[in-house]
């Protein structure tokens, strides 16, 4: 098992899909957004629109993450991305982060793209333990989060300077025998005998 097999996660709302190098000049608008400074932090100075086509058009030849843009499924515009990474093998663990711009909010886009690639870790991929860390301040990715069966674990406080202030992360993971229940949807657990389709609402395909 590694990330070497980059698929595409289709569900009602968006289409997870590999990135390519001509994804940067968009990335390059999300990582700069202010909403998105605000509860991911500041992207490094050295960042630079050279630098993202670099990363975005290599993202592609990673065997140890997964990074796919979140798209629009009726323009294809790129609306963020979703990422699992810090892949530990013999633990089948790894963390996931996620990053949506303004136009993808407030469309159960996020939760969804959640659901798709945290799915896709354990079905797919036979994760035993998907975990992330969010700033405390950041209420709607938290909610998100806990929608689709992530667990609060802790707290790490004042973690992080942020405008002369002080914040904490919270620390969260499902696990794949909570996820077997569940699904991403906590709230609406299925029957143990029931089937094991792949994730929600998704079809999976290779690009």
């Amino acid at each position: 098992m590694d990330f070497s097999v980059k698929p595409v996660l289709t569900g009602d709302r968006t289409v997870l899909r590999p990135f390519t190098g001509a994804d940067a000049e968009r990335m390059w608008d999300l990582v700069n957004d202010p909403e998105v400074t605000h509860f991911t932090g500041s992207p490094p100075e050295e960042l630079t629109p050279r630098v993202l086509r670099d990363w975005y058009g290599s993202r592609s030849a990673q065997p140890d993450r997964l990074d796919l843009a979140v798209t629009d499924p009726a323009d294809g515009e790129v609306l963020g991305e979703v990422v699992l990474h810090a892949w530990v093998p013999e633990d089948r663990t790894c963390t996931f982060r996620t990053l949506i711009g303004a136009r993808g909010r407030g469309r159960g886009i996020g939760t969804e793209a959640t659901r798709l690639i945290v799915g896709h870790a354990f079905e797919a991929l036979g994760m035993h333990r998907v975990q992330l860390d969010a700033y405390a301040h950041n209420h709607r990715a938290l909610r998100v989060y806990e929608k689709v069966g992530f667990v609060r674990e802790g707290v790490r406080r004042e973690v992080e300077q942020r405008d002369g202030v002080w914040v904490d992360e919270v620390l969260m993971a499902v696990l794949d025998h909570e996820w077997a229940v569940h699904r991403g949807h906590p709230d609406t657990p299925r029957r143990r005998d029931a089937p094991r389709p792949g994730p929600p609402g998704a079809a999976v395909t290779a690009p």
